[in-house]
């Protein structure tokens, strides 16, 4: 009660000193604010005649790519501002001009069309709005004696995922630089296996379960709490690895800030996602959660509104303690914890430092099942603990909040865009009242203008299009959880995600894009009536630009069906570890005595490839050890030859002692800058390059065949060879 006072106290005083310095500047400022604010209504609310409408969108992109060229934050600011005028311009004639009720078929379908476009235009301004002014918190260092330094207590849930998975965790955390005796490490162990207690107890890790699963994630960690009393907690999901320098460049922050309760860094995949996996060319793009992780959590931490995201972060036990533990009503409830400690007063930060890595979904199938989990717990949120309503939150924080709420709501407006063009072409129903002419008037400054902003604050984190694709690919599965969820919050139960599955063969996920392959159907019939139409168009009696306009429309979304159609060629996995191409020297000792040193070309949990030196002749010589140095660590480990080519040869770990598995988890994925510069670059690519990427993903899936099948065929020809000899 103390401290909240003393807040409330502290946060008075410097609103009425901020009152009192500025108050002159305030009956200068408020007709300048009144004039800005009269501008900006005449240029939403004017309307113009075609050419004048005309005029105003070429000013406009003009001015935008003019103004794009200057780097500074200043040119983004201004550019979003014209972005919010111009949509909001375009949201102002459609309620004005557009609408009609004469019959019913155009009201329904012209109705439901704006509806959907209302909730996009409100993303893009709250979006734009949570994102303006990305903030980049530098790292403070830890202070004070050892014996001084906060008590932690690393937490490790699990509940069904594999010991090989968890493992490695459980090494990388337990090796993180901290005074030893100032941490402790628990493997939360939801399934009660009798493996990993064994495992935990010969790792020198703490072991905890419980008798129950109530609550799911939630209720292990409020079970652990229990029995724990570190001052610091500190949270990794079983397959997120921290790098050594996880604690050290964290807990300076929660010790500089007496009322800071949660420090949140990045959600890093060293694995590729099913986009980046399945799609030819997807190792070039960013990871799903680049946008988030590298630009939306920075905008919310300038707010003081970053959100909790179940892993990867440290938080204050006081602060959870007086929330009753992590909040279990949702099944988000990383997010919900953060709403709720915000709301009585906490502080909260964002380190956008790669410390720890993890693996991605490893199928559609369970990045789709992931997603859902996440939209049935964001609809819960807005359901039972909206943040627009109640205590404690600033206007700025209940609008990021807010945000991230309705953001997963957009799976029934999103199959509203791609199906609405066939109204008018199947239909000849008028879902926008306007000339087609006028329609591009309006509606292409508007969208030029949003997709620009968003580009430029991006900052290539998510490449033209794909943004499309991705809710394109998630919208038909997200609409029966969210919709059910409004209704009845309760309703749902916490999945766990799947990690390392494998397959050996390609194959095409007909169940997770059956919805998206019926949909394009119905587009490429649109397509083939509209054409027909267009070509017939006086015995139709149809206009020409009008029935153009929808075509057009229906082309585009029949490329983003297409193109998230792709995605469910799943790739065959067979390897147990993932491949990173880290060069580390290293030294082979072969059996009879000679040693080379030489460097990895690639390297892994399981194994190395490296290249022999220049006119070196491996010959019948085995290679048994190699041993290296990272980061003034040296280690050995016993390994065996499994395949050469030409140079290359690739050597497989042979079955290590856990102090060499500590080692070699540490080597590789515990440096302290091991992501900084991992995984594809972060540029922007212009519009023209990203359609080009996408229909080249088109055309692959055209000519797609399941590797299975495709060896099934070779085998037959061999045979037939060899009965023919």
């Amino acid at each position: 009660m103390l401290r909240k006072s003393r807040i409330k106290i502290n946060k008075l005083l410097s609103e009425a000193k901020y009152i009192l310095e500025h108050v002159w500047d305030s009956f200068l400022q408020w007709p300048l604010v009144f004039l800005i604010a009269a501008a900006a209504i005449m240029v939403i609310s004017v309307p113009l005649p075609l050419y004048y409408q005309w005029v105003y969108g070429v000013f406009f992109m003009g001015l935008t790519l003019l103004i794009d060229r200057n780097p500074s934050h200043y040119a983004s600011i201004v550019i979003c501002l014209s972005s919010i005028l111009t949509s909001t311009r375009y949201i102002f004639w459609r309620i004005t001009q557009t609408l009609r009720f004469d019959h019913i078929m155009d009201a329904i379908f012209g109705s439901i069309l704006f509806m959907a476009e209302l909730y996009a235009w409100a993303i893009l301004i709250l979006g734009l709005f949570q994102i303006l002014w990305p903030m980049q918190r530098p790292v403070i260092p830890l202070s004070g004696k050892d014996e001084d330094l906060p008590t932690i207590d690393v937490f490790i849930p699990t509940f069904n995922e594999s010991m090989e998975i968890v493992r490695n965790t459980v090494f990388a955390a337990m090796g993180m630089d901290y005074p030893k005796d100032r941490f402790k490490v628990y493997l939360l162990d939801d399934g009660n296996r009798e493996e990993f207690r064994i495992f935990a107890e010969q790792a020198g890790c703490n072991y905890l379960t419980r008798t129950d699963n109530l609550n799911a994630k939630a209720g292990n960690l409020n079970a652990a709490l229990k029995k724990t009393s570190g001052e610091l907690v500190c949270i990794f999901d079983c397959d997120h690895v921290p790098t050594r320098a996880f604690l050290q460049l964290t807990v300076g922050w929660l010790q500089k800030e007496p009322n800071l309760a949660l420090v949140q860094t990045p959600h890093f995949f060293y694995s590729p996602d099913p986009i980046q996996k399945n799609v030819p060319g997807g190792s070039e793009l960013p990871g799903d959660n680049e946008l988030f992780y590298g630009t939306v959590q920075r905008g919310n931490d300038l707010w003081d509104a970053t959100f909790f995201c179940g892993s990867c972060a440290i938080l204050r036990r006081a602060a959870l303690e007086e929330n009753d533990g992590f909040s279990g009503e949702t099944v988000t409830e990383d997010a919900h914890t953060a709403l709720r400690i915000q709301r009585r007063g906490w502080d909260t930060a964002y380190i956008n430092i790669r410390l720890s890595a993890g693996l991605a979904t490893d199928t559609l199938l369970a990045h789709i099942k992931q997603r859902a989990r996440w939209a049935r717990g964001m609809t819960q949120i807005l359901r039972v603990d909206n943040p627009l309503w109640g205590k404690g939150l600033t206007i700025a924080q209940r609008l990021c909040y807010m945000n991230a709420l309705l953001h997963y709501q957009f799976a029934l407006p999103r199959v509203i865009f791609l199906i609405s063009p066939l109204a008018f072409i199947l239909f000849n129903s008028s879902i926008i009242h306007s000339s087609a002419v006028m329609v591009f008037a309006y509606a292409i400054p508007h969208l030029f203008m949003s997709l620009w902003a968003h580009e430029r604050l991006s900052s290539g984190r998510r490449q033209p299009f794909w943004g499309e694709i991705n809710e394109t690919l998630l919208a038909f599965h997200l609409i029966k959880p969210t919709l059910i969820t409004i209704f009845n919050p309760k309703k749902g139960k916490f999945n766990v995600t799947d990690k390392g599955e494998r397959s050996e063969d390609d194959y095409f996920d007909l169940r997770s894009v059956r919805p998206h392959l019926i949909t394009t159907a119905f587009l490429f019939l649109g397509l083939v009536v509209g054409t027909i139409k267009l070509i017939y168009a006086d015995y139709f009696h149809i206009q020409s630009s009008v029935l153009v306009l929808n075509i057009l429309w229906a082309s585009f979304n029949f490329i983003i069906l297409l193109a998230s159609v792709a995605v469910a060629n799943e790739s065959r996995q067979v390897r147990n570890t993932v491949r990173f191409p880290f060069q580390i020297p290293f030294s082979a000792y072969f059996d009879d005595g000679h040693v080379i040193d030489s460097v990895t070309d690639n390297i892994s949990l399981g194994g190395l490839a490296f290249s022999l030196p220049k006119n070196y002749e491996l010959a019948d010589r085995d290679i048994t050890e190699i041993s290296m140095k990272v980061d003034n660590r040296s280690f050995a480990l016993p390994v065996k030859i499994v395949s050469r080519s030409g140079a290359l040869v690739r050597l497989q770990f042979e079955t290590a002692s856990m102090s060499e598995q500590k080692k070699l988890v540490a080597a590789l994925m515990g440096q302290a800058d091991a992501w900084q510069h991992y995984g594809p670059e972060e540029k922007p690519v212009s519009t023209i390059a990203s359609m080009k990427h996408i229909l080249k993903i088109i055309f692959g899936l055209l000519r797609y065949r399941p590797q299975k099948r495709i060896n099934k065929k070779a085998a037959i020809k061999n045979e037939k060879g060899a009965v023919q000899k």
